[in-house]
């Protein structure tokens, strides 16, 4: 009557040992080893809390070799407990530390950005230095340039003046006049003589620096002789002044020539010396370029 009994028992036994086989388990075991995933996937946890992390790994071990010895199961939910309890610490831990390393990091960006701006600030303040330097620079050399160009123009003014006072030059409401005597001549004849050259040259160092200046030369006689003769020899007197500017150098577009023979007198003709001052020939230099006015 026993032996319908045997598969019985030895089913029994086998579930005996396979339960003995298989760790056991809680929820709150589950709840730790899930909590203990999700930390271990946070890299920040590993980084910003390593010691914490690692008593929190121990404690789970505890919990899970506990579960696998098949302890009561309030030991191993009291392990699990302090397991999930480690956990959380260890979390918070990392997630003050991350907070603080933010904390610190965004204090680090926005010293930075200070940095940065005052950077930014210093250099435009220097390129503004440099700028306002090397205007006040330009400005200085444009003043010395200008006061240098003055004190040549008042030299080459006086060095003008000069010459004009040497030529005896006059000035009149048709321009600047400068007079050649009847001695620069050879006698009766319209070639210049040493000294006319002489004076010509002097002339033609004026207009030079006057190139704006128109020129109209002037020739003249006494009442000797006949008119004819006398304008012709007038007008030959102007005209080789007229050459000897242009040998020199003036240019011959700015000089116009005329003979007037025995008109316009400045002396009487009476006697030899009032008849030499009207032997001559005059040089008229207008001024800024203006035409020269004709004779009246």
């Amino acid at each position: 009557m026993n032996k319908p009994l045997m598969p019985t028992l030895i089913a029994m036994s086998a579930l005996v040992a396979a339960c003995a086989t298989t760790p056991t388990t809680t929820t709150s075991l589950d709840q730790a080893r899930s909590d203990y995933a999700a930390a271990q996937a946070n890299p920040s946890v590993a980084a910003n809390a390593p010691l914490e992390f690692k008593a929190a790994s121990d404690a789970l071990d505890r919990a899970n070799t506990a579960a696998a010895k098949h302890d009561s199961l309030n030991e191993i939910d009291r392990l699990a407990y302090i397991a999930k309890q480690k956990i959380a610490t260890a979390q918070e831990v990392a997630k003050q530390k991350q907070a603080e390393a933010d904390v610190a990091k965004a204090s680090q960006q926005r010293d930075e950005i200070r940095l940065e701006q005052r950077t930014a600030e210093a250099n435009q303040a220097r390129a503004s230095a440099d700028r306002a330097k090397n205007e006040a620079d330009l400005a200085r050399a444009q003043a010395d340039a200008a006061a240098n160009s003055a004190r040549e123009e008042q030299a080459k003014n006086a060095a003008l003046q000069q010459q004009l006072a040497d030529l005896q030059a006059k000035q009149t409401d048709r321009g600047i006049v400068v007079t050649l005597s009847d001695v620069l001549f050879n006698i009766d004849r319209a070639e210049l003589s040493a000294e006319g050259m002489r004076t010509v040259q002097k002339l033609a160092d004026v207009l030079m620096q006057e190139p704006q200046s128109a020129v109209l030369i002037e020739g003249f006689t006494d009442s000797t002789g006949s008119a004819d003769h006398n304008l012709q020899l007038s007008q030959r007197r102007a005209d080789a002044v007229r050459n000897a500017l242009i040998g020199l150098g003036v240019p011959g577009d700015k000089i116009a020539t005329r003979g007037y023979g025995e008109a316009y007198p400045v002396a009487s003709n009476a006697d030899a010396g009032s008849r030499q001052l009207n032997r001559r020939v005059e040089i008229v230099l207008s001024q800024n370029g203006s035409p020269i006015a004709n004779r009246h």
